[in-house]
C-alpha cells in the first residue's frame, strides 16, 4: 500500500541487489527524488484505466473477506458486549468473560453460533473492501500527486475519504449483520429476509396528538413528517459511522503506509524485504517479507482502533436500538449521553480489549492480503 519513493526501488535489480547490501550509504535523495517523480506520474496515469480498477477491486474485496473470517467469532461477542446485551453482560471487562462468552454461545449454537451472521458479514465486507481500497488508490493518485506531496496529512485525508466512501454504499448491510449477530435467542432465529423485513417496518413509539398539540409548530410539524419506518432504518447510526470513520480509516491507511515506509528504509531492508517475482514491475515497491507486513497493518489496526473506538459504541448501540428498549431512536449525542449515565467513561471502552484482540489480527490479515494479491493480479 505505502509509495515511498526512494532511490531503493527505483533502481536495477542487480544494482537494487549491491546496494542493499551494503546499505546504500551514499545515494543522492535528489536523484533518486527526480526518478520517482516519473515514475509517480507514470502510476497516476495507469490507474485510471477499467483494468486497474478492477484487479484493485478484486483484491480489496478478497482482502476483507479474508480478515473478516479469521476474526468472525470475536466479531460477534464484540458487538454483544457493545450492544449490551442482557445475556452477556455479565461477561464484560475480562479476558475471562471473552472466553466464556466463546464457550457458552459454542456450547448453545455450535460452530454456526460463533458465525452467526457472518454470511451477511461477507456480503457486506466484499464490496465494502473492495470499494476502500479502490476509493484509497483513486483518490490517493489525485491528493498525492508528487513526492513532494507525500505526507502524512495528504495520506490521512485519502485514507478517511476511502473509507466514508465505502460505507456510504454499503452502511445498509452492516445494520442488517449487527442485527443477526446481535440475536442470541434460540427458539427464535430470524432469516435473513426477516431481519430486512423487521428493520423496514420498525418505527418511533406512537405519541398521542394531545402531548403534540401544544407543542411548538416546528415539533408537530417534525412529529408529522418523520418517516415511521423505510430505508431511513438501514441508516440507523449512520452519522456516528461517518464521524468513526474518519479517524479509523484515515489512521489505518497512514499508520500502514508509514511503518511500511519505515520497514522499506535501506538499513532494514536486507532483513524484510524479499525478492519479488519475475513479473513483478521494477518500479513497485519493496515487497515485504510476510512477517513484517502482518507487523505493519497490526500496527495500524492498534491504532486506529484507540482512536475510532468511544464513537464505534455510540454507532452500535444506535444499530440496535430498534431491537431493544422501546424502539425509541436516540440521536448520536443522546446516545452518547445514555452511555454516560449507565457507565461514565469506561462505558465508551466497553469490549476494547476484544477489539484489539479482533481489530489487530484482521486489520494484519487484510492488508496482507490486499499486498500479496497486487503482487499475484500485477498491480
Amino acid at each position: 500500500m505505502s509509495r515511498a519513493h526512494g532511490a531503493t526501488q527505483l533502481r536495477s535489480p542487480e544494482m537494487g541487489e549491491h546496494n542493499l547490501q551494503r546499505g546504500a550509504p551514499n545515494q543522492s535523495r535528489d536523484e533518486g527524488t527526480i526518478a520517482s517523480k516519473g515514475v509517480g506520474n507514470q502510476r497516476h496515469r495507469s490507474k485510471q484505466n477499467l483494468d486497474y480498477v478492477l484487479r484493485t477491486g478484486l483484491a480489496g474485496g478478497l482482502a476483507g473477506c479474508a480478515a473478516k473470517t479469521v476474526v468472525g467469532p470475536l466479531d460477534r461477542v464484540k458487538i454483544l458486549f457493545q450492544a449490551s446485551n442482557p445475556q452477556f453482560a455479565k461477561y464484560t471487562g475480562s479476558w475471562f468473560g471473552v472466553v466464556t462468552a466463546l464457550r457458552d454461545i459454542n456450547r448453545q449454537d455450535g460452530l454456526r453460533g460463533l458465525f452467526r451472521g457472518h454470511s451477511a458479514t461477507l456480503l457486506r465486507i466484499f464490496p465494502y473492501a473492495a470499494i476502500k481500497f479502490l476509493a484509497y488508490e483513486q483518490i490517493r493518485s489525485l491528493v498525492i500527486t508528487s513526492p513532494a506531496q507525500e505526507t502524512p496529512i495528504r495520506r490521512l485525508l485519502s485514507g478517511s475519504l476511502a473509507g466514508v466512501t465505502s460505507v456510504l454504499f454499503t452502511y445498509p448491510l452492516e445494520v442488517i449483520r449487527v442485527r443477526l449477530a446481535f440475536e442470541t435467542r434460540k427458539d427464535s432465529r430470524s432469516s435473513l429476509s426477516s431481519i430486512c423485513r423487521h428493520i423496514y417496518n420498525e418505527h418511533p413509539p406512537i405519541v398521542a396528538r394531545s402531548s403534540i398539540s401544544t407543542a411548538p409548530v416546528s415539533v408537530a410539524a417534525v412529529a408529522d413528517s418523520t418517516p415511521s419506518s423505510g430505508v431511513i432504518n438501514f441508516y440507523r447510526g449512520f452519522t456516528p459511522t461517518l464521524a468513526g470513520m474518519l479517524p479509523y480509516a484515515g489512521m489505518s491507511f497512514l499508520t500502514h503506509d508509514t511503518a511500511t515506509d519505515w520497514l522499506r528504509l535501506p538499513a532494514l531492508a536486507p532483513y524484510t524485504t524479499t525478492s519479488p517475482p519475475a513479473f513483478r514491475d521494477a518500479t513497485a515497491p519493496l515487497v515485504l517479507k510476510y512477517w513484517a507486513e502482518l507487523l505493519a497493518g497490526g500496527f495500524a489496526g492498534l491504532v486506529s482502533q484507540t482512536a475510532s473506538y468511544p464513537l464505534e459504541v455510540v454507532r452500535r448501540r444506535m444499530q440496535v436500538g430498534g431491537a431493544v428498549g422501546d424502539g425509541h431512536r436516540l440521536g448520536m449525542a443522546e446516545t452518547g449521553v445514555k452511555v454516560w449515565k449507565e457507565a461514565g467513561f469506561k462505558g465508551f471502552w466497553v469490549g476494547l480489549t476484544i477489539g484489539y484482540v479482533k481489530v489487530v489480527p484482521m486489520v494484519a490479515v487484510s492488508f496482507f492480503v490486499y499486498e500479496r494479491m497486487k503482487v499475484v493480479l500485477g498491480v
